[in-house]
């Protein structure tokens, strides 16, 4: 079979119960999670959900109902997301990274009907934050700005009056029965996920049972993860990346998931180490800070496999330093699930280093002239459209948006540039809207990035365009120096010219620490519209943006 047609094996359509079950029955002694000291076997996780499924059940959650959860990476997490699956009800996950303003409008906008909420995570006091935006809680819900909001369960010590501690919670359901009276679908939503509102509030992206089972199904066996596997991952479980890819894809082969409630590289390099963790996946923020760590000769993590987001440079780190062979690379977005192409483990390791991916089974791609339309043949770049299995449903209560991404064809227009080689592989390249015009010449700053990247000093980069009054635009770049070397701008500058196109070439850089005060998501995504805006402070631009 050639790479063209290599398909991962079948997976039926079915719901997330019938997943779970499937997978208490075939491994039920085996781990299916281990996170924060917690361990749990499959088919201690299939009845804790069923437990979690009779405390929603007696709070009147049924069918069709939104519920939120906000807490990092727990067991809990996990247990919650399941049992709410055995109703038929619908999971809203709330990034911890949340402001009040942003978490009232996340709850708000979804019709969510019951929180469970941890009272701190991090430094965030999420108790303080719900008060804020919701005064009944200090007395009885629901509050008139969220009337829908009938109960607020919290998992910790600090329950106001008006919610509930999660002990007591989950000892009502004690008589309830789980079973919903309307079998649940495979079409039917199982999660909407709140973008990262890179430009402005979030929108929710509906996914159904059948859209991420059958992704996560799909990639597992690309990634080499299979029953047996431990594969860590500490993509935030808010995120599809820490759902699908992470959660489900472990849950479809039997692997055992390893998290952690929050990334950090140290303890994350501790944790494979000791659990002897075979895979893992991340992006190449997260994949740098562990390459690049102190302790990591220390802790000699060694890898079968894997995924990252990452480019070329970045991509050799990792399979150098921790001599993962099978790293594979994944392009994605949460309307699709989020994948649209992997690689697989065992394909030529240039073309999986170079970001070349296979298309994804029942998934169309189609690259097409963003300005006029025209589908391009193979080695044009444009702009990546999706059709199939993975496309969500849509936005929710957002039908002018919805029309406005998924066309009347059902082309789902990612606002991504890419292309395809002859085998059909795909190649993501950058967002439409992140590339720029030095000049009349397209700047992608992803290219401008993985040659930064290769610089001994630098150990990350990222690139935007700024405003120029001759050129219109030109690159600046934001650079992460390695732990005990030094660079200066100028030298990074004299340094690129040697290396790439003049217009390709920062104007500007500013040495920084971490982009965290600066605009990074919490899957340690740097958003770039952010980063733009603090260029335009750093490098006193803002009256050539005017």
């Amino acid at each position: 079979m050639s790479m063209r047609t290599r398909r991962s094996p079948p997976w039926p359509r079915q719901n997330l119960e019938q997943a779970l079950e499937r997978a208490a029955t075939r491994w039920p002694d085996s781990e299916a999670l281990v996170i924060a000291g917690r361990r749990v076997s499959y088919l201690e996780l299939h009845r804790s959900a069923q437990t979690y499924a009779r405390a929603l059940r007696a709070s009147g959650i049924g069918h069709g109902d939104h519920v939120a959860v906000c807490m990092g990476n727990a067991v809990e997490w996990v247990e919650f997301f399941y049992g709410a699956a055995i109703l038929g009800a619908v999971t809203v996950p709330v990034n911890t990274r949340f402001k009040s303003d942003e978490l009232a409008y996340c709850l708000k906008q979804a019709d969510v009907k019951l929180l469970f909420t941890v009272d701190r995570f991090l430094k965030i006091d999420f108790i303080a934050m719900l008060q804020q935006i919701c005064p009944a809680l200090k007395k009885r819900l629901p509050d008139r700005d969220l009337p829908l909001l009938k109960e607020i369960v919290v998992l910790g010590d600090n329950v106001p009056h008006g919610a509930i501690g999660s002990a007591q919670w989950l000892a009502r359901g004690a008589g309830a029965s789980a079973a919903d009276a309307r079998s649940v679908d495979g079409n039917d939503v199982l999660l909407i996920q709140y973008t990262s509102g890179t430009t402005s509030y979030p929108k929710g992206v509906m996914l159904s049972h059948d859209n991420m089972l059958r992704n996560a199904a799909c990639v597992a066996p690309r990634f080499d993860c299979h029953a047996g596997d431990r594969y860590f991952s500490a993509r935030p479980f808010y995120h599809v990346a820490g759902t699908t890819l992470s959660m489900l894809a472990a849950l479809t082969c039997g692997a055992t998931l390893l998290s952690m409630p929050t990334f950090e590289p140290g303890e994350a390099l501790r944790l494979m180490s000791e659990e002897r963790c075979t895979i893992t996946s991340g992006n190449d923020t997260m994949f740098l800070m562990m390459c690049n760590h102190p302790d990591f000769d220390r802790h000699g993590v060694r890898l079968k496999s894997g995924w990252a987001s990452a480019g070329p440079e970045a991509s050799r780190q990792i399979i150098e330093r921790m001599q993962m062979r099978g790293l594979c690379h994944a392009y994605g977005l949460s309307e699709a699930s989020p994948n649209v192409c992997m690689s697989w483990h065992d394909d030529d390791q240039e073309k999986r280093i170079g970001g070349w991916a296979h298309v994804l089974d029942d998934v169309e791609v189609e690259i097409r002239d963003p300005e006029i339309g025209h589908a391009l043949p193979p080695g044009q770049p444009g702009e990546i459209l999706v059709r199939g299995v993975s496309v969500m449903k849509g936005y929710y209560n957002m039908p002018e948006q919805t029309a406005k991404t998924i066309d009347a064809d059902g082309w789902l227009h990612t606002g991504d540039l890419g292309l395809t080689d002859d085998d059909g592989r795909l190649r993501f390249l950058t967002r439409v809207k992140d590339v720029f015009r030095v000049g009349g010449e397209n700047v992608a700053p992803a290219e401008v990035e993985d040659v930064l990247n290769r610089h001994p000093q630098i150990k990350q980069a990222q690139v935007i365009g700024v405003p120029d009054l001759r050129l219109v635009e030109v690159p600046a770049a934001y650079i992460i120096l390695r732990e005990g070397e030094t660079a200066s701008p100028d030298d990074i500058i004299a340094w690129s010219r040697e290396r790439m196109a003049n217009f390709r070439v920062p104007r500007y850089v500013r040495i920084v620490e971490t982009f965290e005060n600066i605009g990074m998501t919490g899957s340690a995504k740097v958003q770039k519209n952010k980063l733009r805006a603090q260029a335009l402070i750093d490098f006193g631009l803002a009256e050539k943006s005017a």
